[in-house]
C-alpha cells in the first residue's frame, strides 16, 4: 500500500485540533492520519515518534498564543489600552481551548508545566508592558495585568448567571474596568464611600 504524504503543518494543525478537544490523550497517529485522509505511515515522514509531535503541538501552540497574538497586537498602534482591547478582541475560542487543554495536561507532566509557566511568564511581561504605560505604579500595573489574564482563563470556569446580562457584556465591562485610568478609578471609589 502505498503512503500518502501529508504537509508537516496539516498533521500539527489536526494535532492541536485533538489537544483542544480532548486533551493529550486524544492525540493518536491512526486517528489523526484518518481525519487527514492518509495512512498512518504518513506521519513518520515528519516525525520520529508522537513524542515529537507533541513537542511540536507546544511549539505552536506557544507560536501561536503568544508570538502572533504579540505581532497582531503591535500592529494595532501605539495606544496601550487600544492594544489591549486587541489582544482581547484576539483571544479566539480556538487558543483558549488548546490552553485550557494544556493547562490540564501540565498537573500530569512537570515538563508541561515548566513549559506553561516559561509561557505564563511571557504573557505576563508583555502585558506588564502594556499595563504599565498607563498606570505608573507597579503595583497597580501588576494587579490589572493578573486580573486581566484571570479574566481571560477564569471566565470559562465559572457557570454562574449575570441577572438580565448576558456574560460577554459582563466580560467586557470588567475588562473596560481594567483599562480605565487610575484618577477615574479613585474618583469612583471616593463617590461610593
Amino acid at each position: 500500500m502505498a503512503v500518502a504524504r501529508m504537509a508537516r503543518e496539516k498533521w500539527v494543525e489536526e494535532g492541536l485540533q485533538a489537544l483542544a478537544a480532548g486533551g493529550p490523550e486524544a492525540v493518536r497517529i491512526e486517528p489523526l492520519a484518518k481525519a487527514l485522509g492518509v495512512t498512518k505511515g504518513g506521519f513518520y515522514w515528519h516525525f520520529e515518534d508522537r513524542q515529537a509531535l507533541m513537542d511540536e503541538l507546544l511549539d505552536a501552540w506557544e507560536r501561536l498564543s503568544v508570538d502572533t497574538a504579540i505581532e497582531q497586537v503591535e500592529a494595532a498602534g501605539d495606544d496601550p489600552r487600544a492594544r489591549l482591547r486587541h489582544l482581547s478582541a484576539i483571544a479566539t475560542d480556538q487558543v483558549l481551548d488548546i490552553d485550557l487543554a494544556v493547562r490540564d495536561w501540565a498537573r500530569r507532566d512537570a515538563t508541561v508545566a515548566d513549559r506553561l509557566r516559561r509561557i505564563d511568564n511571557r504573557r505576563m511581561d508583555y502585558l506588564r508592558s502594556l499595563f504599565v504605560a498607563f498606570c505608573p505604579d507597579e503595583e497597580e500595573a501588576e494587579a490589572r495585568s493578573l486580573l486581566a489574564f484571570s479574566l481571560w482563563i477564569g471566565n470559562h470556569f465559572i457557570a454562574a448567571d449575570h441577572g438580565r446580562r448576558s456574560r460577554e457584556a459582563v466580560v467586557r465591562r470588567a475588562f473596560e474596568d481594567l483599562l480605565a485610568p487610575l484618577a477615574e478609578k479613585g474618583r469612583d471609589r471616593e463617590a461610593s464611600a
